[in-house]
């Protein structure tokens, strides 16, 4: 039902990451709905699929969903993984842009797999940590690049969360409520990122609009 208000609201294509199954009805519809994607390394035979390739107005858009593995689940080899959607449809010839969303818990592994495919995709963004960081860059073979993309989400949170649980099990080791969302006002955060010959980046800017944060918007 989330997805489907996602589609309505203009959404082309949704990535997931370690929480994907968590609600069981998602395998089902992951399998025949390809606008969304479960991370690309899950073992053969998971439900769904972690890249696709998507039709839009400039052109084609190959997204690849790809999980971490440093301090998350024991899957598959990542950059393995990559490589072999990226074989399959290269930049600038079978794909006009490609995404890459690397949900991953530590920043040297997302940068790792940025310049990995350097050269090779449009944009490497990474997800998971919740904050948005500062270092949206072009890497020197042409591939946008930033570390976390940062949640659409009530700052004056945990990590999105209302502050009263995750203090209580901080401070006192104890867990006495589920968490639950914070509902302040919202930033949505994000990247914006244009491309140029091959489907290589020319301008990547970090979006922050709303809320608490400092205001980010890109100029073109």
């Amino acid at each position: 039902a989330i997805a489907e208000e996602f589609f309505a609201a203009g959404i082309d294509c949704i990535s997931t990451g370690n929480h994907w199954a968590d609600q069981k009805e998602i395998l089902a519809y992951g399998e025949t709905e390809d606008r969304v994607l479960r991370p690309v390394n899950y073992p053969f035979g998971t439900p769904g699929r972690g890249a696709n390739l998507y039709q839009a107005p400039a052109g084609s858009v190959l997204v690849i969903n790809v999980m971490g593995r440093v301090f998350m689940d024991a899957l598959n080899d990542p950059f393995a993984a990559v490589e072999a959607e990226l074989a399959a449809c290269p930049l600038g010839q079978l794909a006009d842009a490609i995404v890459v969303d690397v949900h991953a818990e530590a920043t040297s592994e997302k940068m790792a797999m940025g310049h990995f495919c350097d050269g090779r995709a449009s944009l490497v963004v990474g997800t998971h940590s919740h904050v948005p960081t500062a270092d949206a860059q072009i890497l020197p073979g042409g591939t946008a690049y930033q570390t976390d993309a940062g949640a659409c989400a009530d700052y004056d949170s945990v990590i999105g969360m209302d502050k009263a649980e995750p203090l209580q099990r901080f401070t006192r080791k104890l867990s006495t409520a589920r968490f639950s969302p914070a509902t302040g006002p919202v930033t949505v955060c994000g990247v914006f990122v244009q491309t140029g010959a091959g489907g290589l980046a020319a301008h990547i800017a970090p979006v922050r609009v709303g809320g608490r944060l400092s205001q980010a918007l890109p100029q073109t």
